[in-house]
């Protein structure tokens, strides 16, 4: 890419995670475009689909929360490094509104711009949890798939204003829940 045309990616894409950070995933293609200063047309040269600009917008932090997972799952024991991750993966789906959906969507999709990236972050997660159930911490009745539900379950109900309050107590209700009971677990000690 040209060192101009990257300079205009990088900028739609700093005016695009703006606009999300505000108005969630349902942002106006148009608002993004008019709030770059360019035409519309230019938005859909470089983001085809809106697919394509939420990949580009999440994939750098769906890498992260990747790389997170590998790095916990061989510094950490194994439930230290399943609460970490968890924790992680909360605060992403928490931090753009509606992203929980776009994320649910394109994992059951893989035409999907953001599945391949979604399915890495999911594979990431369910590493660590077998890695916790073969060490006998945790639940072995859950799989990747629960662990993704219950996080994205968690990331809208902490988008919720009745709900936020109550983050901390329903995250450690959660693990409880993931983590089995022995004796020395505190799911509080591992955050």
């Amino acid at each position: 890419m040209r060192a101009d045309a990257r300079k205009n990616y990088n900028h739609l894409l700093a005016v695009a995670r703006e606009v999300v950070t505000e108005h969630g995933a349902n942002a106006s293609m148009r608002d993004i475009a008019r709030r770059a200063d360019v035409g519309l047309a230019t938005l859909f040269r470089h983001f085809p689909t809106r697919e394509a600009l939420f990949d580009a917008l999440l994939r750098t932090n769906l890498d992260a929360l990747t790389q997170k997972a590998n790095k916990l799952e061989t510094l950490n024991p194994p439930d230290e490094a399943l609460v970490s991750w968890f924790r992680e993966g909360v605060a992403f789906v928490h931090s753009y509104s509606g992203v929980v959906a776009l994320m649910a969507n394109a994992h059951a999709d893989p035409e999907s711009a953001l599945y391949a990236s979604c399915a890495e972050v999911h594979s990431a997660g369910e590493r660590l949890l077998l890695r916790a159930q073969a060490d006998g911490t945790a639940r072995a009745d859950i799989d990747g798939g629960d662990l993704f539900a219950l996080m994205s379950a968690l990331g809208w109900l902490i988008d919720q204003p009745a709900f936020a309050p109550q983050e901390d107590h329903l995250f450690h209700v959660i693990m409880s829940a993931i983590l089995t009971n022995r004796p020395g677990n505190d799911v509080k000690k591992a955050t």
